[in-house]
């Protein structure tokens, strides 16, 4: 993922609700969202490497993943897509998770992870060093940088999120996030970051739906898990220029 705004106990219905866009480039072979072989892990699959960006499970268990925008990291080690189906698959707490994996997390390439269980959130990270913290309750925005950096499409995802949280819509109602998704308007360059990839290249990238023929957004997401354990995911899936390829949805949990 490479933007993510959610809610972790902050709506007498909702747990959990979670949007998030999925950017790469469209030649990277992918399968849409799914329950997998596992008989544990749904979510989509990246079939280059074997993980995913973005996972649940029906022990109310969610995993997503993003990469930190930094052109002098070389991006060597193992694929942080497998963060997200390890935990996914495992066991532990998210608490114990977030304990154990600090003394692995330098091996992985520049991630951002955010965990769930059924009574605790975790974001960890591993640049410029490896680092673990709880999430408090409320709404939080994370992108390709430190978890809740006000980048501008950040705090928007953030601000429309808590709008419809507010609105408290029917259930199943998530087309203002999904349009909040789809927002391709660009920020102002004074509200840019600078993250060494250079003006222009800052400017496509600030908008929250981003298109390319070669890269952009692949795929929106939004999870929504309720209290008692019950949830759902919807994955909205795109080709190159924002082409439309199709929506799933399913339910998940007890």
């Amino acid at each position: 993922m490479c933007l993510i705004a959610f809610a972790w106990q902050a709506h007498p219905r909702w747990r959990l609700v979670l949007a998030g866009n999925r950017d790469e480039f469209h030649a990277r072979p992918s399968a849409p969202l799914a329950r997998w072989d596992d008989g544990v892990t749904i979510g989509g699959r990246d079939l280059e490497a074997g993980g995913t960006w973005l996972g649940v499970t029906d022990a109310g268990r969610c995993c997503v993943v993003t990469n930190v925008r930094d052109p002098r990291d070389p991006q060597l080690g193992v694929s942080r897509g497998l963060l997200a189906t390890d935990y996914l698959k495992g066991d532990a707490t998210a608490a114990a998770h977030a304990s154990a994996l600090q003394a692995a997390a330098a091996g992985y390439r520049p991630f951002n992870l955010l965990t769930f269980d059924a009574g605790d959130a975790f974001y960890l990270g591993n640049r410029p060093v490896p680092k673990a913290q709880a999430v408090t309750a409320g709404v939080h925005g994370l992108s390709n940088a430190d978890f809740n950096t006000p980048w501008p499409k950040t705090r928007a995802l953030m601000r429309r999120l808590s709008e419809w949280l507010e609105a408290d819509a029917d259930e199943g109602d998530f087309a203002p996030l999904f349009a909040a998704l789809a927002d391709d308007h660009r920020a102002p360059d004074e509200l840019l970051p600078d993250t060494g990839v250079g003006l222009e290249r800052e400017r496509w990238l600030s908008s929250a739906f981003i298109r390319g023929e070669l890269y952009g957004t692949r795929a929106s997401t939004i999870v929504a898990l309720r209290h008692d354990g019950r949830g759902v995911i919807v994955e909205r899936r795109f080709g190159p220029n924002g082409r439309e390829e199709g929506e799933t949805a399913m339910g998940f949990g007890a």
